[in-house]
């Protein structure tokens, strides 16, 4: 087994814990100090890390590591320097930003989602070059804004960085799961136009409001016959069509008839589901008599469906069983991740394996086990040597 610094990648996630790098403009937070952590390590180390803002304040952080053994492929490690509000302090029991280890565990906001699989990527990566010389090379990525649009995976992707990319592996939380398969995400936008009017005079205006409640009871509807179309996936569930947000009218005036409501809908596919006919179902769905309605879409992540069989994903799951001594599970991602952006627009097989919990991101009192950071870096580094020998000894 290739050795790693255990000590270095449990310091280093606290490193990256303790720099609230939430984007959070208003109070003066965005990915920059943690990016910047990140390439300081990477240059420590002797790499020539490229920094390149995917938006203002927002640096995606880029290395490629040479193994120096000859011709061979390229392999990607992916994560993420962004992390989601700590939210109300009152439900927290520890410090979120503090990064402390108690009974063996390491607390704090992004401890599993996900600066312990960054810091197991590097770490891992590190651990190899160590090891001696090995074909091909590895691009390592700490990339950011996986947390909103993923417009750091969108401009790696656009600036020509995954052309040569031939496996990727992205470090987040899934428990010990090997997850090629994720779901996709179709987030629309439906605005209805009437015609404003007091509600004591209905019949001078349009209700907008009627539409919206039309369109709530046709989703549920929709739901169900997708659900009967496709089966639930093994590892994904099923199709859901979640109305989120609801926009209509104020309090302050509620005798008067809004112009205007807005209805946002998450939908979540799987392998199967073609989001376009989606949209354009709900779109004739909006249509009510004497409303106009638009529909726009926010985002656009389809599914992701990796076959096992790809090299990345088997090497990966040969690492997984070398370094437990426990045959791999198979999972999939309930959500999206860089690798749908990587797999769609970048054409790079992905799979998603990391430290942490798999239902523990966003949530307070955040966590990953110790033991858990150190074997995952184990697993990372056996999994690139394989990927890169094309071995599976």
């Amino acid at each position: 087994m290739i050795e790693v610094d255990e000590a270095g990648v449990v310091e280093f996630t606290q490193a990256l814990v303790r720099i609230p790098s939430t984007n959070d403009p208003a109070r003066g937070r965005d990915e920059r100090p943690a990016a910047e952590l990140v390439a300081a390590k990477m240059r420590e180390w002797g790499w020539e890390p490229v920094v390149d803002e995917a938006a203002p304040g927002r640096p995606n952080v880029v290395a490629v590591v040479e193994g120096g053994g000859g011709d061979g492929p390229t392999l990607m490690f992916e994560g993420h320097t962004d992390v989601v509000t700590e939210g109300d302090l009152s439900t927290w029991t520890v410090d979120p930003f503090g990064g402390e280890i108690r009974d063996g565990r390491l607390w704090g906001r992004g401890s599993a989602d996900m600066k312990s699989g960054l810091a197991a990527t590097l770490y891992a990566t590190r651990a190899l070059q160590l090891a001696g010389p090995f074909p091909g090379r590895i691009k390592v990525c700490a990339l950011a804004d996986e947390e909103g649009l993923m417009l750091g995976a969108h401009h790696f992707v656009a600036t020509g960085l995954a052309a040569d990319v031939d496996g990727a592996i992205v470090a987040e939380p899934e428990a010990g799961e090997i997850c090629a398969v994720a779901k996709g995400a179709l987030r629309l936008r439906v605005d209805f136009t009437g015609k404003m009017a007091h509600g004591a005079m209905p019949q001078h205006g349009r209700n907008p409001v009627q539409a919206v409640g039309a369109l709530l009871v046709a989703l549920r509807a929709l739901e169900t016959e997708l659900q009967g179309l496709h089966p639930a996936h093994e590892h994904l569930g099923e199709v859901y069509v979640t109305p989120t947000v609801v926009r209509a009218g104020t309090e302050e005036q509620v005798n008067v008839i809004p112009a205007t409501a807005s209805v946002f809908i998450d939908v979540r596919t799987i392998p199967g589901v073609e989001h376009k006919p989606v949209a354009d179902r709900v779109a004739a769905l909006a249509a009510f008599e004497g409303i106009a309605a638009e529909v726009s879409i926010l985002v656009d992540r389809p599914p992701v469906d990796v076959p096992v069989s790809d090299p990345v994903v088997v090497a990966l799951a040969v690492a997984h069983q070398h370094v437990t001594g426990t045959a791999p599970v198979y999972g999939g991602v309930p959500g999206s991740t860089d690798g749908t952006v990587l797999t769609h627009w970048g054409g790079i097989p992905s799979v998603v394996y990391g430290p942490g919990g798999k239902w523990i991101a966003h949530q307070a009192d955040e966590y990953v086990e110790v033991a858990e950071i150190v074997r995952c870096t184990q697993v990372f580094a056996e999994a690139a040597r394989r990927f890169l020998t094309r071995s599976s000894s």
